[in-house]
């Protein structure tokens, strides 16, 4: 899962060609399945028109440049017909107001987390009072031009507690009949030693009362704990792990069996593989140790 500032500004590399194709200028935002439909592009011929990569040619979003298949993955506006309607609508998503169905501002949209399919995982909103959250994908239910519209979730948990308080107002009516009644069966000379026992047996229930409070207390005390919300940055590590993995696994793919352009070197001046010589998997490994993966992409034939 990648920010969007993490794409923005990358140079685009065909490692067919072994050249920089542009460089990435912004999001083409599919606002109503909530993808990233393209990235558009900006190079040496930009005043020519819009030129955009479909997000689904790209191989892998790396910290130093994303990378595609060759230069043909990239479209002109002429050939992006596919695309046309979401140019025109230009929805941006970043800098728009986030507000509830009910009226109510969030704040600001400030960031975006692409994942690796190009879906909105989720958006950062940042508050007036500068504080930030983030709101899941499947909490917003528009992704407008100048607003998002958040499903308001919260809402439901205060109707019920507006209900909360009424509740005592109905057991107080029945009280008012035992207090009528208790006048009338005090004529009786009989009861009023009764009435002296009843307090005796209430005072030993107060006292075995007063010790479950104090019980009660230590099982609080584990509530507190934040166990599961810690698996939560696990789940994304993993997850970025295995979008890692996947992307080194493809450029692997496509680089078996083809050959080097040119001599690929360690630093300290050792030949990893010489040029016209086939990439094998030896060949992949020791590029990888040496921190000469991309290097060796960008120069195969």
């Amino acid at each position: 899962m990648k920010k969007s500032v993490e794409i923005l500004g990358l140079p685009i590399i065909s490692i067919t060609e072994g050249r920089e194709l542009g460089v990435s200028k912004t999001l083409l935002i599919d606002a109503k399945n909530g993808t990233v439909a393209a990235i558009t592009i900006e190079d040496a011929d930009w005043y020519r028109g819009v030129k955009l990569i479909p997000y689904e040619s790209v191989i892998a979003i790396g910290d130093d440049a994303v990378t595609i298949t060759n230069s043909e993955n990239i479209l002109t506006l002429d050939a992006a017909g596919d695309y046309e309607a979401l140019l025109d609508e230009n929805i941006r998503i970043i800098d728009t107001k986030a507000i509830t169905k009910s009226g109510t501002i969030q704040g600001k949209v400030t960031e975006l987390y692409i994942g690796d399919d190009g879906k909105i995982e989720k958006c950062e909103i940042t508050a007036p009072d500068g504080t930030t959250s983030d709101v899941a994908t499947d909490q917003i239910s528009i992704f407008g031009k100048q607003v998002t519209v958040i499903d308001p979730t919260g809402e439901k948990k205060n109707n019920v507690m507006s209900k909360a308080p009424e509740a005592p107002k109905a057991p107080a009516e029945p009280e008012a009949p035992k207090a009528e009644e208790a006048p009338a069966e005090e004529a009786k000379p009989a009861e009023p030693a009764k009435a002296e026992e009843a307090p005796k047996a209430e005072a030993p229930k107060a006292e075995e009362v007063k010790p479950e409070p104090k019980k009660e207390a230590p099982k609080a005390a584990p509530a507190p704990k934040a166990e599961p919300k810690k698996e939560a940055p696990k789940a994304d590590a993993a997850k970025q792990a295995a979008a890692d993995k996947a992307s080194e696994e493809r450029h692997r793919r496509f680089l078996l069996g083809k050959k080097a352009a040119r001599d690929i070197k360690m630093d300290n001046g050792i030949v990893i593989v010489e040029a016209g010589q086939d990439i094998t998997e030896e060949v992949l490994q020791k590029a990888k140790l040496a921190n000469k993966f991309i290097e060796l992409s960008m120069n195969v034939q």
